[in-house]
């Protein structure tokens, strides 16, 4: 392994070292679309922090502990990871929580109440769900549906990165969970302002999305509302 991906760890916040793990992308010829339609002039690639074991590591023990300051650690029976991203963290949540696992599958595999869900899980289970990042809140509604079809109570939400910026309140309603997060977009560029790792083009198109996305979105191809 090379000894950058051992070495590189969490030194101050959460979106630098999102920035010095390469997570953050842009592309100036046209904007990412996101599958909820949002059009975006940046884009969160979270996955690449699972190559990184002093960075995952210290991740895992940042959002337990963002849990338990909020007093949110006390009931947790299952911790559930999200297809696919939310599955290697929510298997080391769990491992340091020392509580049961399961991971939600985005369709279902066969029939019956938990047929998105690989594991065991039971009536009343109080679940911590966890995902690398959310943007519109659509894929954790369908994670939410199928661990309350499942008799699970979704109380909480962990992830790495939330956009921060597209409503997700209307996606969520029927479930409520506590959200956390350990970076948005705001901490990405004060990072990026900090580091010099983007051009100054870069940063102003990020201002301006973050100054108002759905207009953003509406003006570059996306949805608007």
């Amino acid at each position: 392994m090379p000894h950058h991906r051992c070495a590189l760890a969490l030194q101050g916040s959460v979106g630098r070292a999102l920035v010095e793990a390469g997570c953050v992308r842009f592309r100036g010829d046209e904007p990412f679309r996101l599958p909820s339609g949002w059009a975006s002039p940046v884009y969160i690639d979270c996955r690449r922090l699972i190559s990184y074991p002093a960075l995952r590591r210290a991740l895992v023990q940042r959002g337990v502990q963002l849990l338990r300051e909020r007093g949110r650690l006390d009931g947790i029976d299952v911790v559930a990871g999200a297809e696919s991203g939310g599955i290697a963290y929510a298997a080391w949540v769990a491992e340091l929580l020392e509580v049961p696992m399961v991971y939600v599958r985005k369709e279902a595999r066969g029939i019956g109440p938990s047929a998105q869900i690989v594991g065991e899980i039971r009536t009343g289970d109080r679940v911590l769900l966890v995902d690398d990042m959310m943007a519109a809140g659509r894929s954790k509604a369908v994670f939410c549906a199928a661990l309350s079809e499942a008799g699970a109570v979704v109380r909480d939400l962990l992830v790495l990165f939330d956009y921060g910026t597209f409503p997700t309140q209307a996606a969520l309603s029927r479930w409520q969970p506590a959200v956390h997060a350990l970076a948005t977009w705001r901490e990405v560029l004060d990072a990026l302002r900090g580091t010099g790792a983007a051009a100054e083009t870069d940063l102003a198109d990020l201002q301006a999305f973050l100054a108002d996305p759905p207009g953003w979105s509406g003006r570059h191809g996306g949805i608007a509302a």
